[in-house]
């Protein structure tokens, strides 16, 4: 009795299955297979008489260490998910998805699989385990289209010794977004005090449907102080990236110190800011 990627809720809900990306186009949005109840679980052992009551309850649905899941053009990433689940006759298997779109039956543009056949459950009590599993994202395969970058749902399964399931392709959702990087040079160097100093740089990020990074145009970056001698930069002032990415930010110089670009982030893109450019002040 363990669960599979292919398997959907006794309860009759839907479950997501493996599938297949195109590699045609960004455009092109793959088809999510999905089979029917019967074959997720292996339910022989449970009562004809159970009821919702019966089911296993979990807490403590954890994805990515409860970190947004960052992904760049090319590099794979592995997270570990994890969850707490209880029943009376103890706990045999569990299961976690991630899955993009509207309507886990008629709906779903992006999926996320464990790698593992059943998931490693480590008893806590005689009723109670937590289980760990593990998903591959591979941004070249799995992150087809710039759209998949924001929310995703969380699917959390349980199963009990006795074969009773608890299934919920909405438990919680998480957060995927588009690497991003940022860039500063400041100048002149040397600058003579009370003179004008300008600040360069660029805020891109990563494109899933191209593998490049490009300009993240038009997003508030705040320019940022820290005087030599010290660990905490002041901002300066806000400037907004143009239709390439770039920044230009001028100000006085007056001491010492380190500049750099700092960006807050987006519900797609992570926050990220620039390593201190120094400047010596004459």
């Amino acid at each position: 009795m363990r669960i599979r990627a292919t398997v959907a809720a006794v309860s009759g809900a839907l479950a997501l299955s493996a599938f297949v990306v195109p590699g045609a186009h960004a455009a092109d949005v793959p088809s999510f297979a999905k089979p029917d109840a019967a074959s997720r679980f292996d339910t022989s052992t449970k009562s004809a008489f159970a009821t919702a009551a019966d089911e296993p309850t979990i807490s403590n649905v954890t994805v990515n260490g409860g970190k947004n899941i960052v992904l760049g053009t090319t590099a794979t990433k592995t997270i570990t998910v994890s969850l707490t689940a209880t029943h009376a006759s103890g706990i045999e298997d569990a299961y976690i998805d991630l899955w993009h779109g509207t309507d886990v039956e008629t709906d779903i543009d992006g999926l996320l699989v464990p790698n593992e056949d059943a998931a490693t459950c480590t008893a806590v009590s005689a009723t109670t385990s937590t289980c760990k599993l593990t998903i591959t994202v591979d941004p070249q395969l799995d992150l087809y289209a710039n759209s998949l970058a924001g929310t995703w749902h969380v699917t959390a399964a349980a199963l009990a010794t006795d074969g009773s399931v608890y299934w919920n392709d909405y438990y919680k959702t998480a957060r995927v977004q588009r690497y991003s990087k940022l860039a500063v040079n400041a100048g002149p160097e040397p600058v003579s005090k009370g003179k004008t100093l300008t600040a360069t740089g660029k805020l891109s990020r990563a494109n899933w449907e191209d593998h490049l990074y490009h300009g993240y145009t038009n997003q508030p970056v705040k320019l940022q102080f820290r005087k030599a001698g010290t660990s905490t930069y002041t901002t300066v002032k806000t400037v907004y990236s143009d239709s390439t990415g770039n920044l230009k930010a001028t100000t006085t110089a007056n001491y010492d110190g380190y500049w750099r670009f700092s960006f807050a982030g987006t519900t797609t893109t992570p926050a990220v800011s620039a390593t201190g450019d120094y400047v010596d002040v004459k």
